[in-house]
């Protein structure tokens, strides 16, 4: 089983408008306390286990990132690598905000063993990057995700579509250009309301308006052929690559695998002394320092995952794929399969496909897919 780990940071310079991610500003980061708590937090987790499997991949997330040093990364790959045995050929991710990044700070983040950078870029073009909140504009985004493919082995550019006023056309060009860059990995985002969000309050004042369901449909449907052609097919329902150029660590995620979640609000699924866990840390950056300090830990929550609820949450992950879901192995795993019925059914609406003991979502399927395993499981 891949046993991946990811670590969040979680200040920003500044709060986009549609982001409900657990991203913080603050004037002043304490980057040092921020390193001790994810060593600690580390530290418990390894203790959790009941095995120390080896870390094929590790994933700074945020947040921001790329705000903080390369020595504050150099130091939390260490204590990784410290506690758990490493893959030769780990997979390393930041993510990276283009306005946060300079020469400088991308050969450190290198030198520290990064080797793969996701590039939050979200927009070409300067008046959409305004409306998103974003500090960058185009030719910065441009300059960073150049400056990215010299530094690094591995890039992906991250974008968001559906946007306010966006067409097919416009999207279609816009996704050109950014496959015109060259970078392995495209992750495609459709724009969605959160709730809580300042988007969420002007959309409700009728002071935003996005794409109807219909034209969402028609830019998905642009997004799949646009890339399939340029040879970056969708491995997952929102990502893109080149064969081989796969997100490692997010597979991890989609195949059902187990990984540690360390740093304010992060996630993990581990195999713990008395079975499956769920952890998710604090989110308020300063309430899980202090729980770190106190306690070793900053987890709000640990929670056994029954077998039932862990089978419906791996088809859920596995049907994003591409590749779909091998029957055989998940019945192996959980000692049940979804009931052969309902997939019949669903495979006549055009929903599924089965080959075999494959079972995939067609594009009409992912589209629907919350639903559709809602239909399956219950």
């Amino acid at each position: 089983m891949s046993f991946g780990v990811y670590v969040h940071f979680p200040f920003c310079a500044a709060k986009c408008p549609y982001c409900d991610f657990n991203s913080h500003v603050r004037t002043v980061v304490d980057e040092e306390a921020w390193v001790s708590g994810v060593e600690r937090e580390l530290e418990w987790t390894a203790q959790q286990q009941v095995e120390r499997p080896v870390v094929e991949t590790i994933f700074f997330g945020g947040g921001t990132p790329s705000l903080m040093s390369g020595a504050s990364a150099g130091r939390v790959l260490a204590k990784i690598s410290d506690l758990w045995p490493m893959a030769n050929d780990a997979e390393i991710t930041l993510e990276a905000n283009p306005a946060s990044t300079d020469a400088a700070r991308f050969a450190d983040y290198r030198a520290a063993g990064i080797n793969r950078a996701s590039l939050g870029v979200q927009a070409l073009n300067d008046a959409d990057l305004k409306k998103l909140g974003r500090l960058h504009d185009k030719a910065e985004a441009v300059a960073a995700l150049a400056l990215a493919q010299k530094t690094f082995a591995r890039v992906s550019l991250d974008l968001i579509y559906a946007r306010p006023q966006q067409t097919e056309a416009q999207w279609r060009d816009e996704l050109r250009e950014a496959i015109g860059f060259g970078t392995e990995h495209l992750s495609l985002y459709q724009l969605t309301i959160e709730p809580e969000t300042p988007y969420a309050l002007l959309h409700r004042k009728g002071e935003l308006v996005i794409p109807d369901d219909d034209l969402a449909a028609g830019l998905y449907e642009t997004t799949q052929e646009v890339t399939e052609a340029a040879g970056l097919p969708a491995y997952e329902i929102s990502n893109h690559a080149k064969p081989g150029a796969e997100s490692r660590h997010n597979l991890i995620y989609w195949r059902y695998g187990d990984y540690a979640g360390v740093g304010p609000g992060a996630h993990g699924r581990l195999r713990g002394r008395d079975g499956r866990i769920a952890t998710a840390a604090i989110k308020l950056p300063e309430r899980w320092r202090d729980a770190v300090t106190n306690k070793g830990q900053g987890f709000a929550e640990q929670v056994a995952i029954h077998d039932g609820d862990a089978a419906r949450e791996h088809l859920l992950m596995n049907l994003r794929l591409r590749e779909g879901l091998d029957l055989a192995a998940y019945e192996l795993r959980w000692g049940m399969r979804p009931p052969p019925d309902k997939l019949t059914a669903m495979a006549a609406h055009g929903l599924l496909a089965l080959d075999g003991d494959t079972l995939t979502a067609t594009p009409r399927g992912r589209l629907v897919l919350n639903a559709l395993i809602a239909e399956i499981l219950n």
